[in-house]
């Protein structure tokens, strides 16, 4: 199985000035056939016959010049034709819906190179230190050093990264991991929905997401430590400061670019943490020995994070306080956290799956009424018909578990294309509705009137 891994590089500051020119080249190539399918196909649109469409192919040829672009000449022609066949396989993945189209790169202070065999090689230098030659014999920049935090294999290509004036080196390489012997969604849930429901109660974990418990998985619930939210709160401040100081100095001033790069790191700073927050409490789940699947809400960041400003005729209400919930649900990182768990429990033998959302924190648990008046405080949940009590969130992780549940063990179920267990049976589009008295999502209740509907 391929594995990915991202190693620090510390060129020099002449490699670091030709690494730069070099990215540069790439993204010439890339912008100019974007540009070139953006005139053609708004030429074979307005002046050719119906269904003919602009050529895409790999060719880069036609973008070198000595007299108008005489500095692809400098670089090596490698690079040159990798971003054009990096252009073209998203073009196909784009033809597949899987990607948006290929858009014009801007110049910025970052950008890539896509380096194949012919151009790289690891040696081991005389200090007995590896290094990575880059480069071709006319064409390179020596040996370039970097920092190596594990074992790897020789891959068929690597990636340097430019980011906030630093570099890394990203490369992936089969780890020896036989994918063979793992299932995918679709063969897991066959084999689950085969198995009795108390083994599906031991070994299905719900998990809710939110902002007061980042992660609540089962009885547990999983947080920043005391070192990572100090560290965000002093990274906090001190782009405050970065803020202020930027707004006193003059554009296009060296002290100015320098504040900005200041402010570019921080940020990055602040999602390093982040970062290690959700593959830290991923691996914990994944290592729990009863766990094996592991149920996410189908959450949509994007529409919980709306602007509340409304329009002119009608203007949003609470602001202040919907733009501080939205910083706050996008410094959690749900959807980082879920791709991390995903790929370690596929490794790992084990499965994720997405529930549909609504009411979720609203249902309970225990008798499965729904209404909003159930809970009471943003950490109390107080079921106004059984009156079962719990924590909020510990007590939507169980109505995400009873969820995947009756669906994994409905005849109905269906899987969505992006990993949710749909109940197509009786036409339902996912949402809860009062066909199953038992279900998890069985009885909705009116918002309008306030009162339950019978089962």
């Amino acid at each position: 199985m391929l594995m990915g891994i991202k190693l620090q590089a510390h060129p020099t500051e002449d490699q670091k000035l030709v690494l730069s020119q070099w990215m540069g080249c790439a993204r010439t190539i890339w912008n100019a056939k974007c540009q070139e399918d953006k005139y053609l196909t708004a030429f074979a649109r307005k002046y050719m016959p119906v269904n003919t469409y602009a050529p895409v192919d790999q060719s880069f040829a036609q973008y070198k010049d000595k007299g108008i672009s005489p500095w692809l000449f400098k670089c090596p022609s490698q690079i040159l034709r990798n971003s054009a066949v990096n252009w073209y396989q998203t073009y196909q993945q784009f033809f597949k819906g899987l990607c948006g189209k290929p858009r014009v790169k801007k110049k910025r202070d970052g950008g890539s190179i896509h380096l194949t065999r012919e151009l790289f090689r690891f040696e081991k230098c005389n200090d007995g230190v590896i290094r990575l030659f880059i480069g071709t014999k006319r064409k390179n920049i020596g040996h370039l050093c970097f920092k190596t935090h594990r074992k790897f294999e020789e891959p068929k290509s690597i990636y340097i990264k430019k980011k906030n004036g630093r570099y890394s080196v990203s490369l992936a390489f089969d780890d020896g991991v036989d994918e063979s012997d793992l299932m995918d969604q679709k063969a897991y849930l066959k084999v689950l929905s085969q198995c009795p429901k108390k083994e599906l109660e031991q070994i299905v974990m719900g998990i809710d997401r939110w902002v007061v418990r980042p992660v609540q998985a089962g009885e547990d619930f999983f947080d920043f430590t005391p070192g990572q939210k100090k560290n965000k709160v002093g990274k906090e401040k001190y782009l405050k400061r970065l803020q202020r100081r930027l707004a006193r100095q003059k554009k296009g001033s060296n002290q100015r670019e320098w504040t900005k790069q200041k402010l570019a790191r921080a940020h990055e700073k602040i999602g390093n943490i982040r970062h290690d927050f959700c593959h830290q409490t991923s691996r914990k789940l994944v290592d729990k020995p009863d766990a094996r699947v592991y149920v996410f809400e189908d959450l949509r960041t994007k529409n919980a994070t709306k602007s509340a400003k409304g329009t002119m005729e009608s203007p949003g209400r609470n602001i202040r306080a919907k733009s501080g919930l939205n910083r706050s649900i996008l410094d959690k990182a749900w959807h980082k956290l879920e791709a991390f768990t995903k790929y370690k429990a596929y490794r790992a033998g084990k499965i994720t799956y997405r529930v549909p959302a609504p009411y979720t924190s609203q249902e309970c648990a225990v008798c499965g009424h729904i209404h909003p008046d159930n809970r009471q405080s943003q950490e109390l949940f107080l079921c106004s018909i059984c009156g079962n009590t719990d924590n909020a969130d510990n007590n939507a992780a169980k109505v995400i578990k009873k969820r995947a549940i009756n669906l994994i063990l409905d005849s109905g179920t269906e899987l969505s294309k992006r990993g949710v267990l749909l109940d197509k049976g009786r036409g339902a589009n996912g949402k809860p509705h009062g066909a199953k008295a038992k279900c998890a999502h069985g009885k909705e209740t009116s918002k309008k009137t306030g009162l339950a509907n019978a089962a």
